[in-house]
């Protein structure tokens, strides 16, 4: 009778001889082109005056006031944020290298703004601000503050709550951060809570001569080159036949108390075989009990 036929399996693994196929190379990725850079003549700065309640951003789904507004310029975009309830200076720029330098963190861009807050806060509180004080994202870091005289501003459109038994006063604060409303938080942190907040100036930019909703164009800055991160030192490279291995270069070390009289015992030849040890020899053969 014949036995039945070994079936072929479909699961079994193919043998390690067996040709396989080669995976297919990963498509090469293509940089994005740089933008090429501006010429000194076609770049531009813009200083605006934003109004109260304005986006500063240049569009919007549901209709609110935008930069778009006010700034007809083609190409340019703010450096810089400033809250929709805020108002003051903000800048425009069509150059990618003046905005990154405007708002980066560690440039550290000054910033002065008018603040008028609830009450009149005390000398004390003023110098917490200057120290810095503890907000739900981290210390602030020191900034000017001190109490000003009413500035001569426009009226706010609507203006502020008016408390006739609370009464107002104006800071001016300066900062050197640009965290999410953090002069707000700041004076609400000391008991004083923000009413209007103005930013008078970035850098040695200011609002002077500039009403809400106006724009003025200015040569934009030459900019020095970013300074250079300190690079960690070289390590001294090892003198001697120039091998690759740096262990080849270096010398043996011996050990602690043992000079050359170690050395010459080392050059002695050593018994073949010793207590303790493994020995090379071999061991005689025994005798067969048979013959």
């Amino acid at each position: 009778m014949k036995s039945p036929r070994s079936r072929l399996s479909v699961s079994r693994a193919p043998r390690d001889n067996a040709p396989r196929t080669a995976a297919k190379p990963a498509a090469p990725r293509h940089a994005s082109p740089r933008k090429p850079e501006l010429a000194p003549e076609d770049r531009k700065l813009l200083l605006l005056n934003k109004p109260y309640m304005v986006l500063c951003q240049f569009t919007d789904e549901a209709g609110r006031e935008t930069l778009k507004d006010y700034i007809s310029e083609p190409g340019i975009y703010a450096a810089g944020r400033l809250d929709r309830d805020s108002e003051g200076l903000l800048l425009l720029t069509n150059d990618g290298k003046l905005q990154a330098r405007l708002t980066q963190p560690g440039e550290k861009t000054p910033k002065t703004y008018w603040v008028q807050v609830e009450g009149i806060p005390s000398e004390e509180k003023l110098a917490a601000l200057r120290a810095g004080v503890e907000l739900n994202d981290g210390m602030t870091l020191p900034a000017g503050a001190r109490i000003m005289d009413e500035p001569a501003v426009w009226p706010r459109n609507p203006p502020i709550r008016d408390r006739k038994e609370i009464p107002t006063s104006w800071l001016e604060i300066k900062i050197v951060e640009g965290r999410n409303r953090q002069v707000r938080r700041m004076t609400a942190h000391i008991g004083h809570p923000t009413l209007r907040l103005i930013r008078y100036a970035i850098g040695d930019w200011t609002l002077d001569g500039l009403a809400p909703g106006e724009s003025r164009a200015l040569p934009a800055p030459e900019l020095a080159p970013a300074p250079r991160r300190a690079q960690a030192p070289n390590k001294p490279r090892s003198q001697g036949t120039g091998s690759s291995n740096p262990r080849a270069s270096q010398p043996t070390r011996r050990p602690h108390g043992q000079g050359q009289r170690r050395d010459s015992r080392d050059a002695s030849p050593r018994p073949a075989n010793r207590s303790g040890g493994r020995g090379t020899a071999r061991r005689p053969a025994r005798n067969n009990p048979s013959k």
